[in-house]
Parts: structure tokens; sequence; C-alpha cells
């Protein structure tokens, strides 16, 4: 059996290194499993201490998708599991979101260049791996979404942050739509930094060989670091050396920025999505499989991303994840995450029973439930040490 992550090095011109940690689930669209967390975090960390590495590549294997999500599969066995039991007897599902969002965290904070190739379909899962690297590149295939109204889940690895980041109000239309964002969307959105054909990849992996990396190329392994500035800059002009010459033109998001931020205005969550439902006849056949995805998603789901972007607004990347993570041991429990995943992925119905089933009732109060800590009173948060915590 293959392994689920390949870890590779290869040696450059002058002697430096890069290391490439490539997904290794393509029948799954690389979604990610606890077991691909934790390789993944134990690859990073021992490259992050290697004073002859350069940078890291993340990439997927079997050309569909950097990563499609994490694994509902084993979430959903672990929560029928413990129905009943309550969030805190679920150790599955407290060890993949702690682990997760440490490696995600990792990402975001690691000290030397990370460059993702985020071509294909990169959602949930693959966005928190992605949205964190140094380097970010897109493809004419990129399919970015973070769909996780459709399985009765919020946006999660980080996602209140990211779309909390986005111009206007379009991140609060993603989380409510799942809309699905291309390669020049992914710019405007402010999650790509560069761009590349998919057939330019190989040349463009010769290319990085090719270039004269600062640091000590077999120098001692004792944490010292390559000259990250000097590093991050010769990655990014070999990235602009084999990006595109043809123009980008502006994806739906852009075309529809002025509509999307003129609908999603205010803070009365009902009105947000009435108005978003009215695009379900709309001509743009964009507009109107959001409206019809936001419509066939779970209510609940609607009214916790929209109070997540809310509380987390003016909050750090490390407190973001610390309320998230007992927002999604919360979603463990309270139904509609399994539901979710039982008519997309277990029974295949396609026909979710959201509880609750609409929007009024899961108003403001219902709600607070997903900010309560499920952990035993004066037990830290598992995420405590994650980063600099605020008042």
């Amino acid at each position: 059996m293959n392994a689920p992550v390949l870890f590779e090095e290869k040696t450059a011109a002058n002697g430096m290194r890069l290391g490439f940690a490539t997904l290794n689930a393509p029948q799954t669209l690389n979604g990610l499993s606890l077991e691909m967390v934790d390789l993944l975090a134990a690859q990073l960390d021992a490259w992050a201490h290697d004073a002859g590495l350069a940078a890291v590549v993340l990439q997927g294997a079997g050309g569909k998708a950097f990563s499609a999500g994490g694994d509902l599969h084993g979430l959903y066995r672990s929560m029928q599991q413990h129905r009943g039991q309550g969030a805190w007897a679920n150790q599955h599902a407290r060890d993949f979101f702690e682990r997760e969002y440490r490696l995600d965290y990792r990402i975001h904070t690691y000290p030397k260049p990370v460059l993702c190739w985020g071509s294909g379909i990169v959602m949930g899962g693959g966005v928190g791996l992605m949205m964190g690297a140094s380097h970010r590149v897109v493809s004419e295939t990129t399919r970015i979404a973070m769909p996780e109204i459709s399985i009765g889940l919020f946006p999660d690895v980080g996602g209140s942050w990211l779309l909390n980041r986005m111009p206007g109000r379009t991140g609060l239309f993603l989380a409510l739509t799942g809309a699905q964002l291309n390669a020049s969307d992914a710019f405007y959105a402010g999650i790509a930094d560069f761009r590349l054909e998919s057939a330019d990849w190989p040349r463009l992996v010769e290319a990085l060989l090719e270039t004269p990396w600062a640091g000590q190329a077999g120098g001692p392994g004792d944490g010292s670091s390559p000259p990250r500035a000097i590093n991050d800059g010769l990655l990014r002009r070999a990235l602009l050396a084999h990006e595109p010459a043809t123009p980008l033109q502006p994806g739906p998001l852009r075309q529809h920025a002025f509509q999307v931020n003129s609908l999603c205005s205010g803070n009365n969550l009902p009105e947000i999505y009435r108005a978003i439902a009215d695009l379900k006849d709309h001509a743009d056949p964009w507009l109107a499989r959001a409206a019809a995805t936001m419509l066939a998603g779970s209510p609940g789901s609607a009214r916790l991303a929209f109070t997540l972007q809310q509380h987390t607004r003016l909050r750090s990347l490390a407190d973001v994840f610390r309320t998230e993570y007992v927002a999604a041991l919360a979603c463990t429990v309270q139904g509609d995450f399994a539901e979710g995943i039982r008519a997309l992925l277990i029974d295949k119905d396609k026909q979710p029973r959201w509880n609750p089933a609409t929007l009024e009732q899961a108003d403001e109060a219902w709600v607070q439930r997903y900010f309560e800590a499920p952990w035993p009173a004066g037990q830290a948060h598992p995420l405590a040490d994650l980063g600099p915590a605020e008042n």
C-alpha cells in the first residue's frame, strides 16, 4: 500500500535541497486523514530544522486535486460510535481538529518558504493547507471553495480568518453559498499569489533545481535557517518567470462584487439570506448555483458561519483557530454535520434532514451552544499554546 503522503528531497545545483510533500490519496481527491496530518506535521518540523533545506513544496497526486477536504468518512464513523456521549468523548474528532489546526498554523508561521501548488480542486482542509503557504500558485484548472454549508459544518481550518480578509463582504457570500472560485477570482479574493499553466509545472520544478538557493548546503542540522528573505525572493523570481503571458479575465466573483457586497451588507442574517435566495433564478449560472447551494444547505451552518465571522473579525489567527476548535467539536454532536455527511457520502440520497430546518429556528440564541467549551471545567484549551492569546 502506498504511503498517504510521499516525501522527497531534490538537490539543487548548488547543493541546497528542496523538500517535496505530495498528498497521495487521489482516489479521495487527496482528502486529509489524521494520518496524513501527522505525517506532514512531523516532516515539516524536520525540514524546518534542516539547514541544508531551502524551501518546501506542497502538491497533490493524481492531477485532479490538491486536496478536496478532510476525512469525512472517518469523522462520520467517530460520530456514530460516540452518539449521545457528548463532544469530549469523541477522541478521534478531538485529535483530528486539534492536529489539523496545528498543522495549518504551522504552515502560516513556517520559517522557510512554502510553495503550495493549488492546481485542480482545493476545498475545505485543502484550503487550510494552502492559505498559510508563502507562495500560493494556481492554474487554469484551479477550483477553490469552502462548501461546508452542504455538509452541516462551517468554513473552518482558519476559514473565518481568511474569509474576513477578503474584499468587502465577499467572504460572507462564499461562506453562505460555497461558491467556487477560479484562478482569477483566487487572486481577487487574496488566496493566490502566482499562476502557472499546469503543463508548465515540470519546467518550474527544473528551474527551482537550477536556482542558487541561499544557505548551508549539507550544513549542520542545528536549526540555523537559510536567509528567508533571499529565498523568498528567489522563489518569487522563478514563479514570475514562468507565469503565462495571457492576462487573466475577471472571474464571476469579481464581476459581481458590487452586487455581492450590496446583498451581504449589514448585520441582519435573515435579510442577507433572503437577498441571496432571490438569485436562484438569476440568468447568471454562477449566481444561480450559489443561491441554490445555500438554499439546499444547512440553515444552522449558515448561522454559525455568519456568527463566527462576526466574533472573530478582529481576532488573531491563533484565536480564530481556538474559537473554531470549540465550534467544530460542537458540530460533531449537534446533528447536522453527521446528517450532511450521511446524505452526501454514506447513503448518497442528497436529501439531508436539517435540524434546525429553517434559519428562523437557527437564531442568535440557538447558535451560542457552539461557543461553549466541551472539556471539563478548569482544563486549558487544547490549543492554548498555539500562539499569543488575546483579552
